[in-house]
């Protein structure tokens, strides 16, 4: 399955049987991978808006507007930033006048430097006349590029500096991706801290719940709901992450029974003897004698 061909259609793709498998259906040995060139010309924005309809309509207007350029779309809220200026060394706060209850990093990608940036600049000017916008700033160099992403990234590392982090890798449509995060603030009150973040353009929400320790009483407020109310809204419990060995149990989420049956006939046929990474994936259930007789 090393074909370099862009268009091959005989057959199955076994290939994406691998992807994403997590090593529960075979050792990957070797990879043909496509690396195209690296463009010349980034550009990143930190934004900041009021409230989370306007992240959702800058999404919109930034696909219409910067096209093919457009190479990221990452949003937070404002407890994500106030954890990571507390404690994140060396990060400083592109927006420090005064708090704003989302923030949104843009980046462009493409091959024109003077071309993007103008594209990029017009944007915001619009976006900002619009409404959408409250406040922002273009990186100027490589080093403030840098700082509003390490911002962005450094966010699951000052989780862990709180305490105890209950990490949660969603998909849930675009529309819908905040509601669960102030859902949880209601659930749990001031028992813990309820962060939320991610990459908006793919509808991907990162939702960690921070305290001081690791407590029943709060994990009993996060799951099932956690679970059920994404199973609820057509979303899945793992977006990038996978499920491995916490999750397996709860596949059933995001997945038909007639799907998990399906994917553990593959299993067998491809692992007879379950010795590739077991208990991953695909609950023990789906694996027994009784369900494959």
């Amino acid at each position: 399955m090393l074909t370099t061909l862009r268009k091959d259609n005989t057959g199955y793709d076994l290939k994406h049987l691998f992807v994403g498998s997590e090593g529960s259906l075979g050792i990957v040995t070797k990879v043909s991978i496509l690396t195209p060139a690296k463009l010349p010309s980034t550009n990143v924005a930190f934004l900041s808006c009021n409230d989370y309809m306007s992240c959702q309509k800058l999404l919109l207007a930034a696909r219409r507007s910067l096209g093919e350029i457009l190479s990221a779309f990452e949003f937070m809220d404002r407890q994500c930033i106030d954890l990571a200026m507390t404690h994140l060394e060396g990060v400083h706060n592109p927006l420090p006048v005064s708090p704003y209850k989302f923030y949104v990093l843009i980046e462009t990608t493409g091959s024109d430097e003077s071309y993007d940036k103008a594209k990029l600049e017009a944007f915001l000017l619009r976006s900002m006349e619009d409404g959408l916008v409250a406040d922002g700033v273009i990186a100027q160099d490589i080093s403030q590029a840098s700082n509003f992403w390490r911002i962005r990234e450094g966010i699951s590392e000052a989780s862990v500096k709180v305490g105890a982090v209950y990490k949660y890798d969603l998909s849930i449509p675009v529309e819908k991706l905040y509601d669960i995060v102030e859902e949880m603030r209601s659930r749990v009150g001031d028992t813990a801290e309820v962060l939320g973040y991610g990459h908006l353009g793919d509808g991907n929400l990162h939702l960690n719940i921070l305290s001081s320790k690791y407590s029943d009483n709060i994990l009993a407020q996060i799951e099932p709901f956690v679970y059920e109310w994404t199973a609820g809204h057509r979303g899945s419990i793992s977006a990038e992450h996978g499920l491995g060995l916490m999750k397996a149990e709860k596949i059933h989420y995001s997945k038909s029974p007639e799907a998990v049956q399906l994917m553990a006939s593959i299993k067998k046929l491809m692992d007879p003897n379950s010795i590739l990474n077991p208990y991953k994936v695909l609950p023990q259930s789906a694996l027994s004698p009784e369900q494959g007789s």
